[in-house]
């Protein structure tokens, strides 16, 4: 298959790549495994992004990747982490010759990389990590490589970030399920509580609010207990 061929093929699996329920990182795992795909020269490819506060290579075809990004991580200084950092396109066409992030070109020369290319994954102008390719041959993406993984990552950054609002939203409609559910339990067990002591809907609120005071646990906790016990009488 043809490189051109390659890089139509997984643009369009990629283009297609529906989130549904699948994790962010499962999304970042396919992402890289196309771009491998669609970029031959690319040994093996990883993704730096942020995760838990500080900037990693979330996802690797293969461990190495992040091996060799450690080094500009220790260091605050490499291609990956300025491609993020600025949104703009690094090559190194030889790490044995290029000065410019010299702990991360000695640690891809010991892992036999001699030339890299970080492009940043850019949508409405929020960069959200970086796509880094890996080769074993200096020179290893000419002006065409750069276009396709250009390209490539542009809609890689589409589908992350669909990813991303996906889970976010799923875990806004999860959050407003739990409170709905927890708002239906408080109300089910006033109730049980103004006809036990025939009050107000208010007062019965307090009865609550000072049991849960007391007994130094969760509204929601102590209403789910009292319906439970309302419900195991006869």
């Amino acid at each position: 298959m043809s490189e051109e061929a390659a890089f139509d093929k997984s643009l369009a699996a990629l283009s297609q790549f529906f989130v549904g329920e699948r994790t962010v990182l499962e999304t970042l795992d396919r992402v890289a495994e196309l771009t491998t795909s669609a970029i031959p020269t690319a040994e093996f490819v990883g993704i730096t992004m942020m995760a838990g506060g500080r900037v990693e290579t979330a996802v690797f075809t293969d461990p190495e990747a992040r091996e060799i990004d450690r080094a500009q991580y220790d260091t605050g200084d490499g291609p990956c982490l300025d491609a993020f950092r600025n949104g703009e396109i690094y090559r190194i066409d030889s790490t044995r010759h290029d000065d410019r992030w010299p702990a991360f070109s000695r640690s891809c020369r010991e892992h036999n990389i001699l030339s890299t290319l970080s492009v940043p994954l850019v949508v409405e102008g929020d960069t959200s990590g970086a796509l880094n390719l890996y080769s074993k041959d200096e020179h290893g993406f000419d002006p065409a490589a750069v276009e396709t993984a250009r390209l490539f990552a542009a809609q890689a950054a589409i589908v992350l970030a669909n990813a991303r609002a996906y889970w976010s939203a799923r875990a806004k409609a999860e959050q407003l399920d739990r409170a709905l559910l927890s708002r239906a339990v408080i109300e089910q067990a006033k109730g049980i509580i103004m006809a036990a002591v025939r009050c107000a809907p208010d007062q019965a609120f307090e009865v609550l609010v000072k049991q849960s005071q007391q007994q130094n646990r969760k509204l929601h906790a102590i209403a789910k207990e009292i319906v439970a016990n309302a419900s195991r009488r006869p």
